[in-house]
């Protein structure tokens, strides 16, 4: 790395700073900055890769100092918003993970990803309440909630937090929990990366070592067929049942099975936690809805968990947003099929209806501020994500969403919207509480990246 301006050589000299440091031209600086979505292209003034809990805290003590605002990313899932100038903190080195089998609980530092918890607590038949995708981090997507493959069983993966070691703006670093800032515990459950940088999290788990799952990809031409099923079928659908469908447009690349390159494909997702034969029968209905192109509905231990959605593994450049709807009617079908269906030409990747309810509308024994509890539904629109298409996957996307829908909304899948847009996920008296934990703890809005409360 080259020479540092003044900014940057206060930093590295602080003694417990042990992780690397860049400012923009050194060579590192972009693999750092680096995001999953590629959309997002950060340019920060200073990056420094934290390697454990004292790193971030000196960074952001040392941010104070230099009245600079502070961003935390791990693996650039959640990056919606770039960050420009200030410090940015990458966390993806410190990715210690334990899991106590006998209490059923798992730690996992700041950079840890899913993958690494499931091949930790898969061996004592126990299961984390992860996402879509195990590529994606443990904390950001804990703190935006989490609605994962077994949520309509166990709930949102927030519910389940046991404690949280966090940096707040002062450069403290604090555990808290359901006895300790109790406040700071319940907004940091669910309000994302609004009130500090968290280096660490407990959670619980459940006893879940396999899964009657996969999915059923059908051709674009019967998406009609497919989604007016899918919206009677899985309203009668019991909790142990997670299910969505999502219409794809899917690139034409060499690891996508023949049948699905270049493909515009309907694609049912499926985890049920229970046996095969009970499986097929609640599944039957879906399956005479149209011929499929491939279906992997099996037995499947929990570690292959991906197999339901299938995300994508490598980084994309996406533009995403969503809403909660109270029921899936005809004329939400109809709206979708119309905006983005295999009769037009749009450059959107994915429109996914995900089920809710069940656990995921009760509250959690330890109240958190998760939004959204309560709706049926959610649908979500994720597309290309390069500039000059920001336009038109903009109006399409409103097309999409322009149906009847439900107040609140998952942070997770809130997008690129503002603060204001942000705050309307939350019904009014949550709203003001989670502000007022903000200003306590945040006076100064260091932490004013990505999905802010506060502009």
């Amino acid at each position: 790395m080259r020479d540092r301006a003044p900014m940057t050589t206060a930093l590295t000299d602080l003694p417990v700073a042990a992780g690397p440091v860049f400012v923009p031209g050194d060579e590192g600086y972009a693999a750092e900055v680096a995001s999953w979505n590629a959309a997002t292209i950060h340019e920060p003034l200073v990056v420094v890769g934290a390697t454990c809990a004292e790193d971030v805290a000196a960074a952001v003590r040392w941010a104070g100092t230099q009245g600079l605002p502070v961003a935390v990313q791990a693996t650039g899932h959640g990056a919606v918003r770039p960050v420009t100038g200030g410090l940015l903190i990458t966390t993806g080195r410190m990715n210690e993970v334990s899991v106590d089998p006998a209490a059923r609980t798992a730690r996992a530092a700041a950079g840890v990803r899913w993958a690494q918890v499931i091949e930790a607590t898969a061996p004592h038949g126990l299961a984390p309440l992860n996402g879509s995708s195990s590529h994606v981090g443990v904390v950001g997507y804990t703190l935006g909630g989490g609605a994962g493959p077994l949520g309509r069983r166990y709930g949102f993966a927030a519910d389940h937090v046991r404690s949280i070691e966090i940096v707040t703006a002062d450069g403290a670093l604090r555990t808290i929990d359901a006895g300790h800032e109790a406040d700071l515990f319940w907004a940091v459950r669910g309000g994302k990366g609004n009130f500090g940088i968290v280096t660490s999290i407990e959670f619980g788990l459940v006893e879940v070592a396999g899964f009657f799952g996969g999915g059923i990809y059908f051709p674009g031409t019967h998406a009609a067929e497919v989604l007016h099923a899918y919206r009677e079928w899985s309203a009668g659908l019991p909790e142990e049942m997670s299910t969505s469908v999502a219409l794809l447009r899917l690139p034409d690349l060499p690891v996508l099975p023949e049948p699905l390159r270049g493909a515009f494909v309907a694609h049912l997702r499926v985890a049920y936690l229970g046996g095969a034969e009970e499986g097929d029968r609640l599944l039957a209905p879906m399956r005479a809805a149209a011929p499929a192109l491939i279906d992997d509905v099996q037995m499947l231990p929990y570690a292959a968990i991906d197999a339901v959605h299938r995300d994508p593994v490598d980084p994309v450049p996406s533009r995403e947003r969503g809403v909660l709807l109270g029921e899936v009617t005809a004329e939400t079908v109809e709206r979708v099929l119309a905006a983005a269906g295999p009769q037009v030409d749009v450059p959107i990747v994915m429109i996914e209806l995900r089920h809710l309810g069940g656990g995921l509308a009760r509250p959690p024994a330890v109240p958190n501020a998760v939004s959204g509890r309560g709706a049926g539904y959610s649908l979500f629109v994720i597309g290309v994500g390069v500039p000059e298409l920001a336009p038109v996957v903009d109006a399409v996307t409103d097309r999409i969403l322009s149906v009847d829908t439900v107040p609140g909304g998952l942070i997770n899948f809130s997008g690129h919207a503002g603060p204001e847009a942000l705050l309307a996920n939350w019904a009014p008296a949550d709203r003001d509480r989670l502000l007022r934990i903000k200003r306590a703890y945040d006076p100064t809005n260091v932490f004013s990246s990505g999905q802010a409360l506060v502009g």
